[in-house]
């Protein structure tokens, strides 16, 4: 059975993720080949708008494949990894500057590499089961896949916040953050589906969204705004620790199981690209990180203690309090020939 079915229907190019057993997450060769279809849609007059969505109940797509990225690097092989990001990256890029519509269907986990696939393009849907989330911190990572300018667009510091707390969001905070678009009942979808391949018009999502109630993240806005407000993530720290209260408590204890170093840079970073209108930029800072990731940060420890060994227990380089400004702009230095290269090959 195919990873994905690609197909065209009417006037979409529809592309579904069909790996439901594994959480539809994001192979090397999927990347590829949603990449190939989508430049082959381009330039199709008979196509006028793409579809993204997926099979199974529980996933859009739960992220990258990083089986292989672990069992690389763990043997020393590097390369593999930073060939899989720039490809990947390549078609993140792509998927924003499309200049036909794309729609995403982002029904259940939609998080990392699901992100870059999904929340990108210019039509986002979500449903009651939607879950959201950038939870690279936690592997040794840092939100990537573009990951790290939807954030630094969210209101407030709310990017801050989603970026290093890893919390996931359901469809109100998906929408209030700006990772989706429309609430539409799932019972609903394929009816849309039909509609945009019959018609091609996007107009038929507006018209049947739905509003999703208020967003949770709305009660915590002014604690957000006023502990992330910090330049470096030591001054959100120190923040929490000398303040006290319900939320510096649970966001602390929250902070204490991602990698420190990717939290600080992951604040770095998002300070870096805020303002930016360009996904490229963005993706080049991002790219700073993981190429260095397997070989000098906490990359293959994460794997390894959330998705290898599964004890959940990673001895990360640094600890929360230690000094991490110098390590983690040592990670978003430039790579000077080694900078990211989006061209094709």
């Amino acid at each position: 059975m195919s990873d994905l079915i690609v197909q065209v229907e009417g006037t979409a190019g529809r592309i579904t993720l069909n790996r439901a057993k594994a959480l539809n997450a994001l192979t090397y060769e999927m990347c590829l080949e949603i990449e190939a279809a989508l430049d082959l849609w381009e330039a199709d007059p008979k196509v006028t708008v793409i579809i993204l969505d997926a099979a199974g109940d529980r996933a859009f797509c739960s992220g990258g494949d990083i089986t292989v990225m672990y069992e690389t690097a763990k043997a020393g092989n590097f390369e593999y990894g930073r060939k899989f990001w720039t490809d990947e990256y390549r078609l993140n890029a792509k998927l924003a500057t499309s200049p036909k519509p794309i729609v995403s269907f982002l029904h259940g986990f939609t998080m990392g590499g699901g992100v870059g696939l999904g929340c990108h393009v210019s039509h986002r849907v979500v449903c009651a089961n939607s879950q959201i989330a950038m939870p690279e911190c936690s592997i040794g990572l840092v939100p990537d896949v573009g990951g790290s300018l939807l954030l630094a667009r969210s209101p407030g510091r709310f990017g801050e916040y989603l970026g290093t707390t890893t919390s996931r969001m359901g469809p109100a905070d998906a929408i209030f953050a700006g990772f989706a678009d429309y609430y539409i009942p799932r019972d609903q979808w394929p009816n849309m589906i039909k509609a945009l391949c019959d018609t091609g018009r996007t107009e038929v999502l507006p018209q049947a969204a739905v509003d999703p109630g208020p967003a949770p993240l709305l009660s915590i806005e002014a604690e957000v705004n006023e502990f992330f407000r910090g330049e470096y993530f030591s001054d959100i720290i120190i923040n929490l620790q000398h303040t006290g209260g319900r939320f510096a408590l649970e966001t602390l204890k929250k902070l204490e199981k991602p990698s420190p170093l990717a939290m600080a840079a992951t604040i770095e970073m998002i300070h870096r690209v805020r303002g930016l209108n360009d996904i490229v930029p963005a993706l080049e800072m991002e790219y700073r990180f993981t190429h260095r990731s397997a070989e000098e940060g906490d990359f293959i420890e994460g794997i390894r203690a959330l998705v290898i060994d599964k004890d959940k227990s990673p001895k990360w380089q640094h600890g929360l309090t230690d000094p991490l400004l110098s390590a983690a702009s040592a990670m978003l230095r430039p790579l000077g020939p080694l900078s990211l290269d989006l061209t094709e090959t």
